[in-house]
């Protein structure tokens, strides 16, 4: 019978392998890859959406060199997903949409078609979905180089593109505010062959989602899931941005002008009998505070008078 120094120092060892040959996993431990995988590999969802939103196309077509789908399609399909906005189609649904309603102001539709102008939802913000540039490897021209140069910064020592040898991309989505053409959002996204595995891991390639909404290629060949999971870093933090922002984007902006079309008065107060700050004449052009009451608007003029004018008295400006 072994002593009992000994029985212990048995148990001791049992232990010590019993522990190496486990999994760190098991204790709750993970990699920074596992991490990582869990933070990005699905497609972030919103409570509430941020608003309306048009996902075009980039002028250059580096798409078509990897037999893959537009990227504005795989957009699109995070965009559906993820519930953050309402997609309006400024693409061939809107052409077939336009089609549709010269038909029916020609009068060719039947009655009571409710068909007709001042119903197309307007997109609060524009989405292109690019190359943060093109380097030799992939094949091509340069021609994403001068956007990673207007960058600056770390943006513009990025340098990738997408690598074949590699299997590289670096990608970036531009977000601008369509009332006042400000770039609100830029955010990049990085991938590489050895994010893979997590990829599908996470289902993100499942289901043919991608290919159901048009974005072909990006689940079923490598390049296409390397950039489709560098797409996916760069929407979950265009969305963490715009947590950020205004949740009303048409309240946040500037009023539309508008343009006496009958002579009046701009008054101090929303009262027709208090003071007069000056004279309106037809055509001028005035831009409102967004404060209302009744009929009478407050506006400014452009030398920067402020004060109410009747809301009878001029229409949007042209």
């Amino acid at each position: 019978m072994k002593s009992l120094p000994a029985a212990r120092a048995a148990i001791a060892a049992c232990v010590s392998l019993s522990l190496l040959s486990t999994p760190l996993a098991s204790f709750g431990a993970q990699t920074a890859q596992e991490e990582r995988a869990q933070k990005e590999a699905t497609i972030p969802t919103c409570a509430k959406k941020y608003g309306a939103i048009a996902v075009i196309e980039p002028e250059k077509q580096w798409w078509v060199e990897y037999n893959l789908g537009s990227p504005a399609a795989l957009i699109k399909v995070y965009v559906n997903k993820s519930g953050c906005f309402t997609l309006v189609d400024r693409g061939k649904g809107m052409a077939a949409a336009q089609a549709e309603r010269a038909l029916a102001s020609s009068g060719e539709l039947r009655g009571q078609s409710n068909v007709g102008k001042g119903q197309v939802k307007a997109a609060d913000y524009v989405l292109v979905p690019d190359l943060i540039s093109q380097n030799k490897n992939a094949g091509g021209n340069r021609f994403g180089a001068a956007l990673g140069g207007l960058l600056g910064g770390v943006a513009g020592a990025v340098v990738g593109g997408i690598n074949l040898k590699k299997k590289s991309a670096d990608v970036v989505l531009t977000v601008t505010d369509v009332r006042s053409s400000e770039q609100l959002v830029l955010s990049e996204g990085h991938s590489t062959k050895t994010d893979l595995g997590w990829g599908a891991g996470g289902g993100l390639f499942g289901g043919g989602v991608f290919a159901a909404g048009g974005a072909s290629g990006y689940s079923d060949t490598e390049i296409g899931q390397v950039i489709a999971l560098a797409y996916l870093q760069a929407y979950t933090d265009m969305v963490q941005k715009f947590s950020e922002l205004p949740d009303n984007a048409s309240k946040a902006n500037q009023q539309q002008s508008v343009t006496m079309a009958k002579p009046g008065r701009m008054y101090t107060t929303s009262s027709p009998t208090s003071k007069v700050v000056r004279t309106l004449d037809p055509g001028m052009m005035l831009y409102p505070t967004g404060e209302k009451k009744e009929l009478m608007w407050e506006v400014e003029d452009e030398l920067g008078n402020k004060g109410w004018v009747s809301s009878v008295l001029f229409g949007l400006a042209k």
